[in-house]
């Protein structure tokens, strides 16, 4: 997706928000806080943006959104349950009415057999629904893969929460 493409998702995004006097907040770990720069790229979006978290370290998953020491040892960062915690910690932290949150292996190293370069987790967490979390793989380099999880997390965000 181009930064054209992603401009125009982002000013989907709010506007669907705006419409349902809804707010969004973001925990990102390996996107290093893109989703928050292209949501605040629009111009107004401090209507439904108050803050995001780059929470790239595992202490800062910790002190940040509440991600607990016991899921990060027994899952890893990349995994369902942190994204999940992630999530929900953002969402309260914030006072938001959805969060979206982010962790993956970007690469070019730190990939497994059990999680290759590409793997990207989602978590999606609502006042009034069970957090969400959905695993994808990314193939390309580096900026590739970030640019990927940047935008299919905002397709998500529009097309499961927000236009129903």
């Amino acid at each position: 997706m181009t930064d054209n493409e992603l401009s125009q998702l982002s000013h989907e995004v709010g506007q669907l928000l705006l419409k349902r006097r809804a707010t969004v907040t973001t925990a990102e770990s390996c996107t290093g806080g893109w989703i928050a720069k292209i949501l605040t790229d629009i111009a107004g979006s401090s209507q439904w943006f108050g803050r995001g978290f780059v929470t790239y370290s595992n202490q800062a998953k910790q002190e940040m959104v509440g991600v607990t020491a016991a899921s990060l040892e027994s899952y890893g960062a990349v995994s369902e349950q942190v994204v999940k915690e992630m999530a929900e910690g953002s969402r309260a932290e914030a006072g938001a009415t959805f969060a979206l949150s982010v962790s993956g292996i970007a690469g070019p190293d730190g990939g497994s057999v059990e999680k290759p370069v590409g793997t990207v987790w989602f978590g999606f967490a609502a006042e009034s629904r069970e957090t969400l979390a959905q695993r994808k793989v990314f193939s390309g380099d580096r900026e590739a893969v970030r640019r990927q999880a940047t935008a299919w997390a905002l397709l998500t965000l529009r097309d499961h929460f927000l236009k129903n």
